[in-house]
Parts: structure tokens; sequence; C-alpha cells
């Protein structure tokens, strides 16, 4: 599992118990990102926004990205054409 933005993978996690006084590392965890599928536009303009023919459907192409930079592109919508290396 891969963040195609940010090259986020899979983590592990060391859960330590405590037995009689000490700390016993018993379990361990893999953490997941949180991926999630996103329509990115491939064309767009200089100011950014996405470019359209009319009558013709938008070109997109999806990708999995993690939560925090599905955030992030809310916020700056240059966000995935920086990361990504889109055409503008």
């Amino acid at each position: 599992m891969l963040c195609k933005v940010c090259k986020k993978v899979t983590g592990f996690r060391v859960k330590r118990v405590l037995l009689r006084g000490h700390y016993n590392p018993t379990v361990k965890q893999k953490q997941h990102p949180n991926l999630q599928w996103v329509r990115v536009p491939v064309f767009r303009n200089e100011n950014g926004m996405p470019v359209g023919i009319p009558g013709v459907p938008m070109l997109y192409k999806r990708i999995k990205a993690c939560a925090k930079c599905i955030k992030a592109s809310h916020k700056n919508p240059d966000y995935f054409i920086k990361k990504l290396a889109l055409p503008k």
C-alpha cells in the first residue's frame, strides 16, 4: 500500500504490555495509511484550474492518496500538480 503523492507506506507498530514491572513487546501490528481513491484532472490552465472543451468530458486520472494529501489538496489546488509533476 502506497500513497502515490507522498509515498507513505505501511509501517509496523509495537505494542508494549506491562508485565510484572517490565515491558514485554508482545504484539507487532501493521499500521496502514488511510488511502482513498481520488480523481485528479490531467490538464489545467496557467491558473491551476481544470481545463475542458465544451461538450467533451474532462480527463481525470484516478490515484490512491492518503487522507493527509487529500486535505492538503483541498487547501491548495496545485498540491497534486506539484507533487505528481502533472502538466499544466
